[in-house]
């Protein structure tokens, strides 16, 4: 089939990667209660390099599970690969929180910088025919197998986990995937950092402290001390909040003033500016558009969801195999017939279209607060 143009261009990130030192907090398990991140020993530049050792070390694992000589078991190949990527996991856990939480330049630079990488490397392991073939094989005979409740629940999993992530696409399909996984984790780590910063940017400012009734005498000082710290003093501002209702629109007795809250927060990456968020969100819904049909799902929310009963029949016809969500489908070894592969591409191209059309011609419709 003849490979679908992307929608964007995927620039990788430079950045030069800090060496993995001996001392770095991720090498060895945390002796904290539940293994806590050690954070009073985690320094920003700790990351990056956990990131890399992480996943240099998992695929090493992953390949010496999928060239293993010995016959494919439960043991030697699910539980196998639930245990790699030990490092990876626990440099995830402490970033992900951390980042989340109290993010900052440096932290913001790491998640640009690793974003396409992990992506790259979940498709290494997913995509990975030999590794496949082993979990199939286990998945195949699981009936005669004696596993437990727990194991042939996790072996479902795993094997689900193959299938939603494309590995019983064709050659030329799983790379077109591994094109749309690496523009999307470009940019949906771009928007979340936009949107973040057209939330610190945005706040409603207020010069008279009689339009502020309902926030309190604590309200209305720290708004007063939030536009000091913006250059404004004698003023009032009231930042946002990373959600679209703000919590002062409960409290606000002047209706007026609330709308122009409730707009500040609903335009907040808006603006034209670089925070602007418009086109990348429409980018992300077109390649998640065509994500989903590469995979046989009608839509991006089908494939959200997890979908398996609906629609069963479209994905039939579109790959020419049995249903991926079907647990007693089996993998088609050639990753899908001539037919199915074309379809799939019609339906990435007329989604991409539907979602275009859409995008130009704009949403109708106003929200007000009460």
């Amino acid at each position: 089939m003849k490979r679908i143009m992307m929608l964007v261009a995927c620039a990788p990130v430079v950045i030069a990667t800090p060496v993995f030192a001996a001392d770095n907090p991720f090498a060895t398990r945390s002796n904290l209660p539940f293994e806590a991140p050690p954070f009073d020993r985690i320094t920003d530049t700790d990351y990056q390099p956990g990131f890399e050792q992480g996943m240099a070390e998992q695929i090493a694992e992953i390949r010496a599970i999928a060239t293993n000589p010995a016959p494919p078991t439960f043991d030697n190949t699910v539980v196998a690969m639930e245990r790699s990527g030990a490092m990876l996991r626990r440099v995830s856990a402490a970033f992900g929180a951390v980042n989340q939480a109290d993010t900052n330049p440096a932290r913001q630079a790491v998640q640009k910088a690793e974003a396409t990488k992990l992506a790259a490397h979940g498709d290494a392991i997913y995509l990975d025919p030999a590794l496949f073939a082993r979990v199939q094989k286990i998945y195949d005979k699981r009936a005669g197998l004696g596993l437990n409740a727990d194991q042939q629940q996790l072996l479902t999993i795993v094997h689900q986990r193959f299938i939603r992530a494309g590995a019983q696409l064709s050659n030329a399909d799983k790379a077109m995937l591994r094109d749309l996984n690496a523009q999307l984790s470009t940019l949906q780590t771009a928007f979340v950092q936009k949107l973040l910063a057209g939330t610190k940017a945005s706040g409603l400012v207020v010069d008279d402290p009689t339009k502020l009734v309902g926030l309190g005498e604590a309200g209305v000082a720290a708004g007063a001390e939030a536009a000091e710290q913006r250059g404004l003093a004698g003023k009032y501002v009231i930042p946002l909040q990373n959600t679209t209702q703000q919590p002062a629109l409960q409290s606000l007795a002047d209706r007026s003033v609330r709308e122009k809250l409730f707009d500040l927060s609903w335009t907040r990456s808006e603006k034209g500016d670089s925070n602007d968020t418009r086109d990348i969100a429409a980018t992300i819904a077109q390649l998640r558009a065509g994500k989903a049909a590469l995979l046989g799902f009608p839509d991006w929310a089908s494939y959200a969801r997890g979908s398996d009963g609906e629609n069963a029949g479209d994905r039939r016809s579109i790959h020419g195999q049995a249903d991926p969500g079907d647990h007693g489908a089996t993998a088609s070894r050639g990753g899908g017939n001539q037919r199915g592969d074309q379809g799939a591409g019609r339906r990435f191209h007329g989604q991409a279209m539907g979602l275009g059309t859409l995008r130009r011609a704009g949403a109708q419709g106003t929200l007000r607060p009460r």
